[in-house]
């Protein structure tokens, strides 16, 4: 005993010369005879739900098919609200904004056409001309209740959208090349949040709140490159998104269970898979007068806004989950769309950029990351039309329209 602690305390010892101190022993790597001890993949714990949604996301990830990917994000089918765009629920638009993390800003970022006044006078003549057609010259007869806008209105929006599209292609050859769709089908399923199962076999556990949008505009236009962002991807908006701390059944809105859809219109081989304008026709419930004298003129423009929001946000985020990105693996560039609704008369235009598709409760960790819906206050095209001639045609709103179709992909 007496010889090792001699020894220690040499060793110990900075005077001596290094040939006398013994080298210091190689770290040993030790391997567990055993298996890293983790969840049961059927137990109720939180450690094994977790376990089986990382190895959920994991499947995911390692997907490099769309379809396939598509497919195991919507495969789960449980009870999920439906959110229709075109609702009369008082304050739509907040709620819309919170389920998407949208924040509205007033006015539009697209800038003001080069075109000479020339063409601009061609253009508002054709206009004109199937403005006439459908609400002057052709006899309609009586509709049924409630579809007087389909017998003219969307018939005017349809050829406006055709004429504006083949006229304009000169200065936006993306126009010529891209695809038309007529009442197309756009769907959008994500997730928002989290809640406690109030009851049944499955009752107290935690479940992301699902969402699903079912949309049907009037008519939409598809192009095979993107849109140039308005801002860049990472700008941090200064507006706040609305934060609704109530149950969306409060809006409100019905729970249903069906199958999970994805789809911007068309289908994923297809070469035109961006986004390029949508109009949208109010129905006919929709009627000014009646709003006003239900002391709800204030709602007017929420409607608009919440279609709007929930409208174009289903469609780009369709798009970027085409691109496969999705909640755990977010957008690395924005996509943008731009939207129309209208009765035929009064119009407002709205442009939208998706920033983020992390609205999960486990995905949203960046604050600044934010959706942006531009947009304006409905606007006449025209007052009146009288004995064939058309009074008080605006042109700031023929202008805007021309606007839009001439935004052309970089």
């Amino acid at each position: 005993m007496a010889g090792r602690r001699i020894f220690g305390r040499l060793q110990h010892n900075p005077d001596l010369p290094a040939a006398l101190l013994r080298p210091p022993e190689p770290a040993v790597q030790r391997t567990s005879l055993y298996p890293s001890v983790v969840a049961s993949m059927t137990a109720k714990s939180k450690a094994s739900r977790r376990r089986r949604i990382e190895g959920h996301y994991s499947r995911v990830n390692a997907q490099t098919d769309i379809g396939s990917k598509l497919k195991l994000i919507t495969g789960l089918q449980r009870l999920k609200y439906v959110v229709y765009p075109q609702t009369f629920a008082l304050n739509a638009d907040r709620w819309y904004q919170h389920f998407t993390k949208t924040v509205y800003r007033p006015g539009l970022p697209v800038k003001g056409s080069g075109l000479e006044d020339e063409e601009l006078g061609r253009l508002r003549s054709l206009l004109c001309e199937a403005l006439l057609q459908d609400f002057y010259y052709a006899k309609k007869g009586r509709t049924f209740l409630y579809r007087s806008h389909e017998v003219s209105a969307a018939p005017f929006l349809t050829n406006a959208m055709a004429i504006l599209r083949s006229q304009c292609a000169k200065h936006n050859p993306s126009l010529s090349q891209g695809a038309l769709d007529v009442k197309p089908q756009v769907n959008f399923y994500w997730l928002r949040g989290e809640t406690r199962v109030p009851r049944g076999h499955r009752k107290g556990c935690i479940d992301p709140i699902r969402f699903q949008v079912d949309d049907h505009p009037l008519v939409q236009l598809r192009v095979q490159k993107p849109l140039p962002e308005f801002v860049p991807l990472d700008h941090v908006v200064s507006e706040e998104v609305p934060f609704i701390p109530f149950e969306p059944s409060r809006l409100p809105l019905f729970k249903r269970q069906y199958e999970n859809n994805i789809f911007i219109g068309a289908k994923l081989d297809t070469p035109c898979s961006y986004g390029h304008t949508q109009f949208h026709l109010v129905p006919d419930r929709f009627q000014r007068d009646r709003m006003e004298k239900l002391s709800l003129s204030d709602q007017i423009e929420v409607f608009l806004r919440a279609n709007a929001i929930a409208s174009l946000f289903a469609w780009t985020g369709a798009q970027a989950m085409y691109q496969g990105f999705w909640s755990q693996d977010d957008v690395t560039r924005p996509f943008v769309s731009q939207g129309v609704i209208s009765d035929g008369k009064y119009f407002s235009f709205f442009c939208y950029q998706l920033n983020t598709l992390a609205l999960a409760a486990d995905a949203d960790k960046n604050p600044n990351r934010k959706n942006i819906c531009w947009g304006t206050q409905s606007v006449p095209l025209y007052e009146a039309i009288e004995e064939g001639d058309i009074k008080g045609f605006n042109d700031d709103v023929f202008r805007q329209l021309v606007d839009f179709f001439l935004n052309r992909p970089e």
